[in-house]
């Protein structure tokens, strides 16, 4: 031990048990699987769509032509809670889709563009052009699973009767994100699925967001 340093411990005071460093200066831990008990603030459940104003009630419909004003979609920071995006959902419905193509028409140019904007950290691409429903399913890690050939990930009357597609992002398990993606209260962050092709011809477009805010 240096000359002069302090020998410390890190010891509850109502059982005496010591916190134990391994060789390599770790701390051990144990991740329980509820969250932290005594806390004064309880996780509230989150759900909302991305809206053209980022807002609960803003207009969630995504069939836009976005080839020359792209248009954002987006899920919006909280003025009073911290919001984690754990996982979004996304719906791309059409009469005869299939994965080669955006619902069922060309696959897209430009492609939708998938991103986090943080008031402190800047802006994080998720995806840089989303253009084709396989696009979409691959980033979603092929979740939801099901069907098979042809049919593969793609499930019937899903708007009307129209066949389509509803991939699953989850943040912690693509991305390790364990609470998600952070919209921190106060602030200008939010998560936002911009369209930049004319996407007007397919029957259903939309996305939503689940997670927890406190």
């Amino acid at each position: 031990m240096p000359q002069g340093a302090v020998k410390a411990y890190i010891v509850d005071p109502t059982t005496g048990n010591k916190a134990r460093v391994q060789d390599e200066g770790v701390l051990n831990v144990v991740t329980h699987p509820h969250p932290p008990k005594g806390e004064t603030i309880d996780p509230l459940p989150f759900r909302q769509y991305l809206t053209d104003d980022g807002t609960s009630s803003g207009d969630n419909d995504m069939l836009v032509n976005g080839s020359t004003n792209n248009v954002d979609y987006y899920v919006q920071a909280n003025g009073d809670y911290d919001i984690y995006i754990g996982r979004i959902d996304i719906l791309i419905a059409d009469a005869s889709a299939t994965l080669d193509k955006f619902g069922n028409i060309t696959a897209l140019t430009n492609g939708v563009l998938f991103q986090h904007e943080s008031q402190r950290d800047g802006i994080t691409v998720i995806h840089e052009g989303l253009k084709s429903n396989f696009d979409f399913v691959r980033l979603a890690g092929g979740k939801p699973s099901f069907g098979d050939g042809a049919g593969a990930f793609r499930a019937g009357n899903m708007f009307g009767t129209s066949e389509g597609y509803l991939p699953c992002v989850d943040f912690d398990e693509i991305f390790n994100l364990q609470w998600g993606l952070r919209l921190r209260k106060g602030t200008n962050d939010r998560i936002v699925l911009r369209v930049r092709d004319d996407v007007t011809g397919i029957d259903a477009f939309n996305a939503q967001c689940y997670g927890i805010k406190f």
